[in-house]
Order: C-alpha cells, then sequence, then structure tokens
C-alpha cells in the first residue's frame, strides 16, 4: 500500500468519526465545530486527490462560511438539541438507506479511476485540454473552465453565498435598525 492511500484510508476514518459524532452530539455548539472539522477533512482529501480547486472551495465555503453562518443561526436558538418525544420514526431511516443503496448500485456501472476511455475523458475534456490556452490564453485549464467557461455559474455560486450571509444578517439584525442584535439576557429584561 503506496503512502497516498494510506493517507486516504486514515482521512476517510477520521471523516466517519466526524460524522457519527455529528449525529450522536447533542451540543449544538459542538455539532457545529465537528461539521466544520469534517469540511477540513473533506478538504484534505480532496488535496490528497489532486483536486485543490475543489478543496479550496470546500475549505472556504464548508468549513469558513458555512460555519460562521450556522454559528450566526446558533445565537438565535438554545444550545442544546431538544430530545425528541416518544418513539423515533424509521421511515426517514429506510428512504436514508435505500437511496444510500441506490446510490452505490449506481457506482457499479461508473468507469474505471483514471480511464482514458471513460466519457469525461473522450470528448469535451479533449477540447477544453486541446484548445483553452489558444482560446482565452490562461494556461490552467482548471482557472480557465471556472473563471472563463463557466464563468457565469461561477459568479451565480458567489451571489447564492453572498445572499445567504445577507440572510444571516437580516435574520440576526446586524447591520439593519440599530445595529447588534440584543443578547438573551437583554431579551429576558425586557
Amino acid at each position: 500500500m503506496d503512502l497516498g492511500t494510506s493517507i486516504d484510508i486514515v482521512l476517510l476514518a477520521f471523516l466517519l468519526i466526524c460524522a457519527v459524532a455529528i449525529v450522536f452530539i447533542r451540543d449544538l455548539f459542538s455539532v457545529v465545530m465537528v461539521a466544520g472539522a469534517y469540511s477540513l477533512l473533506s478538504a484534505m482529501f480532496f488535496v490528497n486527490l489532486d483536486a485543490v480547486d475543489v478543496a479550496f472551495t470546500e475549505a472556504a465555503v464548508g468549513a469558513g462560511i458555512s460555519t460562521v453562518l450556522m454559528l450566526g443561526g446558533l445565537m438565535l436558538t438554545s444550545r442544546r438539541e431538544k430530545k425528541p418525544k416518544g418513539r423515533q420514526p424509521i421511515f426517514p431511516l429506510l428512504v436514508v438507506l435505500s437511496t444510500g443503496a441506490a446510490l452505490v448500485y449506481a457506482t457499479f456501472d461508473m468507469p474505471d479511476f483514471g480511464d482514458p476511455n471513460s466519457p469525461a475523458n473522450s470528448y469535451v475534456g479533449i477540447d477544453y485540454i486541446e484548445a483553452t490556452e489558444k482560446q482565452i490564453d490562461v494556461p490552467n485549464i482548471v482557472t480557465a473552465v471556472l473563471a472563463s467557461y463557466r464563468g457565469y455559474d461561477t459568479l451565480g455560486e458567489t451571489v447564492v453565498v453572498f445572499t445567504a450571509g445577507l440572510g444571516v444578517m437580516v435574520l440576526l439584525g446586524i447591520g439593519f435598525a440599530g445595529g447588534a442584535p440584543a443578547s438573551r439576557k437583554e431579551e429576558d429584561d425586557a
């Protein structure tokens, strides 16, 4: 087993531990922190797979912005999750398990990793590799795709993240009609 595979296995084990911890922790602040760690571990996993652009996005959005937005939302609620009353319904578990089984079943049809004859490597991918530098004079193909070929898509993603941030600010009352939100103690005293 080579070093890259060993790192992949360790990172996947940590991701699994974080996922199980998120399910069982009842302190919402801790859940947000573990979810941020999960995103950071995912970014490390993507770096090990040589997908640095995806890793950067995961680190910035998943570990950074999402954690800040969840902490902002946590300011509006209690710190601990309330225990559900009565029995837990089994239907959501069955839906998740059947969806997971369908996704795993769908992967059996996928081409081998790195297969040069796969559809992704046979048609459009070759055109991007051959024509990118000539068409838009950007030597990095990933940057060319994200900034030029998919520029409107990248702009749309930026607008979505900006809108989500504004939504949290509106919910918290930051920057609108009086500044920062009142603390819980001030609200209780009022």
